[in-house]
């Protein structure tokens, strides 16, 4: 693992709360996608070598939908940044922990992504990033 990649924050509204985040970081979101296969929608901040991901349901049935239900808006996740994923999915693998995915899968921001189930880490959801483009590589 490089480094943290982003703090993900369940949302109501990209819209409304884009306002509030834009202001607190004193930046404007670079970019905002769907995720379709999540059913999701996100806006992205870049703050020195990291970035908060701002994550709106667009489907009552997402994970994103079920968090908000559950637990109301707040951190969703921790995403680390690494070298290698499916490596780390590994290695993670090998060593006890708990995956909610075993082969990456895309993600928004040009990543792929892998998370780990909060049952094995202490009650957090932890995702691994990778730039799409290291899979070509």
């Amino acid at each position: 693992m490089k480094k943290i990649e982003h703090l993900g924050i369940a949302v109501k509204s990209i819209e409304e709360s884009s306002k509030i985040y834009a202001k607190l970081l004193n930046a404007e979101c670079y970019k905002i996608e769907e995720v379709e296969s999540e059913g999701v929608k996100t806006a992205f901040y870049q703050i020195g070598e990291s970035k908060i991901e701002l994550l709106e349901a667009t489907k009552a049935d997402s994970p994103i939908a079920k968090f908000l239900e559950k637990k109301g808006q707040g951190i969703h996740h921790i995403a680390f940044d690494v070298e290698d994923i499916q490596a780390e999915i590994e290695r993670l693998e090998g060593e006890g922990f708990q995956l909610i995915h075993t082969q990456p899968k895309a993600g928004a921001d040009d990543k792929v992504i892998a998370f780990l189930h909060p049952k094995s880490t202490d009650g957090i959801l932890v995702e691994l990033c990778m730039d799409k483009a290291k899979l070509k590589a």
